[in-house]
């Protein structure tokens, strides 16, 4: 079965050294964390390209790189805080759609697939990220209600958006919890399941860099 009536959106940073993936920094360089965050992104892309979604989106900040795959549109992010630029990723979609980040680079078609057929069957679905956070946001209608004022990037976020669900009185499904990208350790949880791809790659590098420069203490401990 298809996906054809949910547009899929990914919402990204241009990966350029010192502005995205900073929490990477040590051990890696700002050089390191922006190919890293370029392989994640190119991952991502290619996995959602691969859908059969009606419309695929990346909200960008920024200017496209190599890592922007044929069949992905791209639309610049609104200004503002996290919450306005995500309820405009929504508005840019103009129906129901299914939002991730560019921190999760094992999605997989497969996975994307299933949760898009999931929110066609509801009004929302929403997947935790292992931090307290989420991975992916889905909503069968645009509502800027959805995201206003709920704290992003702590751990209790994603209990803050279910509670938000709920006030609306938005029927939601939970989709699998996965683990984002935030610090170094997560790079290689990451890397283990996903590999074959750009960023296992991209990783696999780091850590033998780290390791011939002597500087990957406490990585995996």
């Amino acid at each position: 079965m298809s996906t054809p009536d949910v547009t899929l959106i990914v919402i990204a940073k241009e990966p350029r050294p010192g502005r995205v993936k900073t929490r990477l920094c040590p051990p890696c360089s700002p050089e390191q964390a922006a190919d890293l965050a370029a392989a994640a992104l190119a991952d991502t892309l290619a996995a959602v390209a691969a859908t059969s979604a009606r419309r695929r989106l990346l909200a960008l900040e920024g200017e496209p790189g190599w890592w922007l795959p044929d069949g992905v549109d791209v639309v610049p992010q609104s200004s503002g805080g996290l919450d306005t630029r995500l309820a405009g990723a929504f508005e840019s979609a103009g129906g129901p759609a299914l939002l991730i980040g560019m921190d999760t680079p094992q999605v997989d078609p497969g996975l994307l697939e299933d949760s898009s057929r999931l929110l066609l069957s509801t009004d929302a679905v929403l997947g935790a990220a292992t931090d307290g956070g989420w991975w992916a946001i889905g909503l069968q209608h645009p509502d800027p209600r959805v995201f206003e004022g709920v704290p992003m990037s702590t751990a209790d976020t994603y209990d803050h958006q279910v509670a938000r669900l709920d006030a609306l009185g938005l029927r939601h499904v939970a989709l699998p919890t996965l683990t984002d990208v935030d610090v170094f350790d997560d790079a290689v949880t990451v890397s283990a399941s996903a590999t074959g791809t750009r960023f296992s790659a991209a990783v696999s590098a780091a850590e033998k860099c780290h390791a011939g420069n002597g500087i990957m203490r406490g990585i995996g401990s």
